[in-house]
């Protein structure tokens, strides 16, 4: 393969197929991560039965908090990855790529230990149902020791999206899919280790789908500018430096939304295992418009950053305009069948009859939050995509620390909703979001910001 072909330039091009085609394969990877992780829930919830679902539900709430750490370092790698190659700055790939690497790694040692020191407090915080801890406790201690392999795939695919590449982490998530898959039924349905089966085919799965990816990287490693020598993982100062200023507000971000939602999910867990499992149930369901909705935001975050670094604002505008367009017919469809079905769609994960009487409610908040959720997706990606971390962060302390638990709290409790209550603020927390990313958008103030790899000399960019 050669660097033409490995790396995609979003510069050029019909904005629209340029987008789709770029973003389908980033459909596909959501739709297999979405398979493996529905698979987890499906498999769990009929072979082990609701305690499994709750385990493996509230672990997953804490597992997200965990990768949130590393999705702000590689996703702040991809910004910078994306904007070099905009500016035609192909010759600092190497120095990027290797900063980054090596700082993931050290966060995934540091996140391994903390996870396995801290697995039950946490668990207790979380007012995890007595019938689920000891579950818990399992899956959680069996996937930590897996950290260092969700974190390396993670890195790896960010490398090749900041590149313009989506079909090779299609191909890397779903070897990881179906390994996950097969292993879930061998392990829980056949030799019924309940939860414990299912952390190590999530473990395992990784592990391949990183050594594959890895492999690959390294057959074309002229091709993406790294010659993986020992002396090329050195942590260069500059880009550390660049690499921080986007990852520790992004992942700031993802954590004060993790923090709340597991703030919600406690409260949640004290109306007992039913609605614990309703909850975690629900969230998985909630993934389903992302098979396109992610798709769109990943493609997005790339076009709209490779085109910063090029400096073509026009070009940003119309790959944003597009992208909230497909993002509002994915909402509306969605808000249809999880209006019209929501005990049938429950049923595909569960036959728990107490659960299915409790999902017409949790779908009807999801119906309420959906076209906040998912038009949240391109504009969020768009302030990504030009470097603004300061603002993501800012909308993330909002959104965590602020909305979700205040709304939360007064429809619960202050309105008298109970569980409703908790549902509603879960999802009705992210209009903050829209509505402050939309106001930014359409304002046009960031148009006078400076794409990072561009600014030799200190700036003062534009708010």
């Amino acid at each position: 393969m050669t660097g033409k072909e490995l790396i995609n330039d979003l510069t050029k091009g019909n904005v629209t197929k340029k987008l789709l085609t770029f973003a389908f394969p980033f459909m596909l990877s959501t739709l297999m991560q979405t398979a493996y992780s529905t698979a987890d829930m499906v498999i769990v919830g009929r072979y082990v039965g609701s305690s499994g679902l709750s385990a493996v539900s509230t672990s997953s709430q804490f597992l997200w908090l965990t990768t949130s750490l590393c999705m702000g370092f590689t996703n702040g790698g991809q910004i910078i990855i994306s904007q070099l190659l905009g500016a035609g700055r192909r010759e600092d790939l190497q120095k990027t790529i290797g900063t980054v690497a090596s700082t993931v790694v050290i966060v995934a040692l540091f996140v391994t230990v903390f996870g396995l020191v801290f697995t039950k407090p946490i668990l207790r915080l979380l007012s995890t149902p007595r019938e689920a801890f000891g579950e818990a406790v399992i899956y959680l201690s069996i996937v930590f020791t897996g950290t260092v392999f969700t974190y390396g795939y993670n890195l790896v695919s960010s490398i090749l999206r900041g590149m313009g590449d989506s079909k090779h982490p299609f191909i890397f998530v779903t070897i990881t899919a179906a390994a996950n898959v097969v292993l879930d039924i061998i392990l829980v349905a056949v030799l019924d280790w309940g939860v414990a089966g299912a952390a190590i085919a999530t473990v395992f799965s990784q592990a391949l789908s990183l050594f594959i990816s890895i492999r690959f990287l390294y057959q074309n490693r002229e091709a993406f500018g790294f010659d993986f020598k020992p002396r090329s993982f050195l942590i260069d100062r500059d880009y550390l430096g660049k690499l921080l200023r986007l990852a520790i507000p992004f992942a700031m971000q993802n954590s004060a939304i993790c923090i709340s939602m597991l703030f919600v999910n406690k409260f949640i867990n004290q109306y007992g295992l039913t609605a614990s499992a309703t909850f975690g149930t629900g969230t998985r369901i909630e993934q389903l418009p992302w098979v396109v909705v992610a798709g769109i935001m990943m493609a997005t975050a790339t076009m709209v950053a490779q085109n910063m670094g090029a400096g073509q604002i026009d070009r940003i505008k119309k790959t944003v305009n597009i992208a909230a367009a497909i993002c509002a017919v994915c909402a509306a469809v969605f808000m249809v069948l999880y209006y019209f079905f929501p005990r049938e769609i429950y049923s595909i994960f569960t036959s728990d009859p107490d659960v299915l009487d409790m999902a017409p409610m949790f779908m009807l908040a999801l119906v309420v939050s959906l076209p906040a959720t998912t038009m949240m997706c391109p504009y969020q990606a768009f302030i990504e995509g030009i470097g603004n971390a300061k603002l993501v962060m800012i909308i993330a302390l909002l959104d965590g620390f602020v909305s979700r638990i205040i709304i939360s709290l007064l429809l619960a409790n202050v309105f008298n909703m109970g569980l409703m209550g908790w549902f509603l603020g879960y999802g009705l927390a992210a209009y903050v979001n829209t509505i402050i990313s939309v106001i930014y958008y359409y304002s046009g103030i960031w148009k006078k910001r400076s794409a990072i790899v561009q600014a030799k000399e200190p700036q003062t960019a534009a708010f």
